[in-house]
């Protein structure tokens, strides 16, 4: 008899087709976006003050109409038009320009995120960067990799490590112990942005990232690259990150995302209850 907890296996076959429509859809739907990029978009403000274009609820738009035409039945997780049948088997996650700011300012590393969930569980995860031309790719028992050549976290001793620390204003302004912490730990340490420094910790190009305020589709779609190159990836209080995880992101090799976990944790983050 079948287990009730786990889902059934995924045909392998199913996989591989399910991994050549993202590739299709994500390279349709980055056209859409690029044809916006430095051509005097006009920008306006959602609720939460973030910025938000044409380009973004275009290029999401088409992203679901491509998935809704194959796959019908299918649920979404999206930024621009919400969520949708979130109890299907499969359900995608849709970030359509991860890095609004970087995209409206005409900086370069702005990028595409799409994963898929399989009963709830990251089955994959895409980021896509149409200006640099890459795609990284990773999920259970696919490895990770970049523009189809594998990558993996490198190992360092985490006093050598190369930090990213994205949203850094942010924890300056609620959580300054934590960031002045972080600026000490390390061998050098940034301040970055957006899904770029996933795709830098998943190549071996950086050691960590720390992230502040993000959402279900900031994190979800790297999360499966992260893990499949060898990275560990959770939240402030080392919990495994889900739909209801509050926004606070560590991601390393193993000994880096211990040890800036530790840093984390010595420094005092204020302890935040996930969501359901």
């Amino acid at each position: 008899m079948m287990d009730a907890a786990k889902p059934p296996m995924l045909d392998p076959e199913d996989l591989q087709s399910l991994l050549q429509a993202a590739r299709e859809i994500v390279d349709n739907a980055s056209a859409i976006a690029l044809r916006h990029f430095r051509n005097d978009v006009a920008v306006s403000a959602k609720a939460d003050e973030s910025p938000v274009t044409v380009a973004d609820r275009s290029t999401e738009a088409r992203l679901r109409s491509e998935i809704i035409a194959r796959f019908p039945g299918h649920g979404f997780l999206g930024e621009e038009y919400g969520n949708e049948n979130l109890g299907a088997d499969f359900v995608w996650v849709i970030d359509p320009i991860d890095g609004t700011k970087s995209f409206v300012s005409g900086h370069p590393l702005w990028g595409m995120l799409l994963g898929l969930l399989y009963h709830g569980k990251p089955l994959f995860g895409m980021v896509k960067m149409p200006v640099l031309r890459e795609v990284a790719l990773g999920g259970p028992g696919l490895g990770a990799t970049l523009n189809g050549k594998p990558v993996h976290c490198r190992k360092v001793a985490p006093q050598q490590a190369y930090l990213c620390l994205n949203e850094l204003p942010q924890m300056l302004a609620k959580e300054r112990a934590v960031a002045e912490a972080l600026l000490a730990s390390g061998r050098y340490a940034r301040a970055t942005a957006d899904c770029y420094s996933y795709v830098q910790l998943a190549a071996g190009w950086v050691d960590g990232v720390v992230d502040y305020g993000l959402e279900p589709y900031d994190y979800l779609p790297v999360l499966p690259l992260v893990e499949a190159a060898g990275g560990v990836m959770t939240d402030w209080q080392g919990r495994p990150l889900g739909r209801g995880s509050d926004g606070r992101v560590v991601a390393g090799s193993p000994a880096v995302h211990a040890h800036l976990l530790d840093v984390i944790t010595r420094a005092g983050a204020t302890t935040l209850a996930q969501t359901v």
